[in-house]
C-alpha cells in the first residue's frame, strides 16, 4: 500500500506541476497559487465538515501550519526559477528535495533493506535524468540554481511536516485544511502587496481557466494527502523517493498534450525511474 500511496502522489504532483506550468505562461504564478489553493481550502472545509474531523484537533495540527508556510514560499521561488531557466537545469534540480524526508526518516530510526537503498539509488538517477539535465548549452545564472535549491529543500520540508500532522484519515482531511488555509493566508498576503505595488491580481483571461485552476489545487491536495497515507503505512525514505517519480509524469503530459519530444537523457531517466520503483515496491 506505500507503493501504491506513493506513486498515485507522483501522478497527481505531476499532472498538478504540468497543468500550473500551463496557467503560469499566462497568468502570474502567485495568483496560481493562491487562486488554485483557495479552491482546494473551500472543497476541504466541507469535507472537514462533513466527516467531523474537528474532534481531531491537537498539537500535531502545527506541522500543518508549518508545511503551509513553507508551501507558497516553495512554490514561488519554484516558478520564478523555471522562469529563469534553462528549465533542464531547474527540474531535475528541484527534485532532490526529496532527501529532507528521506533524511528524517533515516534519523527516526528506519533502515530500508538493501534492495530498497538500491532502489532509491536508481530511482533518484532516474529523476535528475527524466528532468533532461543540460549538459551543454545557455549558462545557468547564480539566482536560478539557488531558488531552485531553495524550492527543493520547501518541497522536501513540507512532505516530512505532512506525514507528521496527522495519525487518522480524519485527522488527515483537518491537517491538510489547516495547511490550505495557511497556504492562502500567506499566499494572499504577499498578492496584496504585490498588487500594492502596482501588480496584477487576476486577469480577466485567467475567469476562464478556473476549471483549471480548481484541477491543479485539487490534485495537488490530494497528493498531500496521499503521500501522508503512503509514510504512515510505510518507511518514509520508499515514500518519498516513489512520490518524487511526478517529474517523469510532468515530462511525459508534456509529450502528450504538447508534442514536446523527449531527449534520449529523458527516457533513459524515465526507465531507470520505473527500475527503481520496483524495486523500492519488492524490496
Amino acid at each position: 500500500m506505500t507503493a501504491l500511496f506513493a506513486l498515485a502522489t507522483s501522478f497527481l504532483w505531476g499532472l498538478a506541476d504540468f497543468g500550473g506550468g500551463l496557467l503560469t505562461r499566462r497568468t502570474p504564478a502567485l495568483t496560481v497559487v493562491v487562486v488554485s489553493q483557495s479552491i482546494a481550502t473551500a472543497v476541504l472545509g466541507a469535507i472537514v465538515l462533513a466527516t467531523g474531523a474537528w474532534s481531531e484537533a491537537g498539537p500535531r495540527l502545527w506541522f500543518a501550519v508549518a508545511a503551509g508556510l513553507v508551501g507558497p514560499v516553495a512554490m514561488l521561488a519554484f516558478y520564478k526559477a523555471l522562469a529563469l531557466g534553462p528549465m533542464g537545469v531547474v527540474s531535475p534540480l528541484g527534485s532532490i528535495g526529496v532527501a529532507v524526508p528521506v533524511g528524517v526518516g533515516l534519523v527516526l530510526g528506519e533502515r530500508p533493506g538493501l534492495m530498497q537503498f538500491v532502489g532509491i539509488a536508481v530511482a533518484v538517477a532516474g529523476i535528475v535524468l527524466a528532468g533532461g539535465p543540460q549538459f551543454r548549452g545557455a549558462p545557468v545564472q547564480r539566482q536560478a540554481v539557488l531558488l531552485t535549491l531553495l524550492a527543493a529543500f520547501g518541497f522536501g520540508a513540507v512532505m516530512a511536516l505532512i506525514a507528521e500532522a496527522s495519525s487518522t484519515l480524519t485527522g488527515l482531511f483537518l491537517a491538510l485544511f489547516v495547511q490550505r488555509v495557511t497556504n492562502v493566508v500567506a499566499g494572499g498576503t504577499a498578492l496584496y502587496v504585490s498588487v500594492r505595488r502596482g501588480g496584477t491580481a487576476l486577469p480577466r483571461v485567467a475567469w476562464r481557466s478556473l476549471p483549471a485552476f480548481a484541477f491543479v489545487g485539487l490534485a495537488d491536495v490530494a497528493a498531500n494527502g496521499t503521500y501522508a497515507l503512503a509514510a504512515q503505512r510505510g518507511p518514509v525514505a520508499v515514500a518519498a523517493v516513489l512520490a518524487s517519480l511526478y517529474p517523469v509524469v510532468t515530462a511525459l503530459a508534456a509529450r502528450g498534450f504538447l508534442r514536446e519530444r523527449l531527449r534520449a537523457v529523458q527516457a533513459a531517466g524515465a526507465g531507470l525511474a520505473l527500475v527503481g520503483s520496483v524495486l523500492l515496491a519488492t524490496g
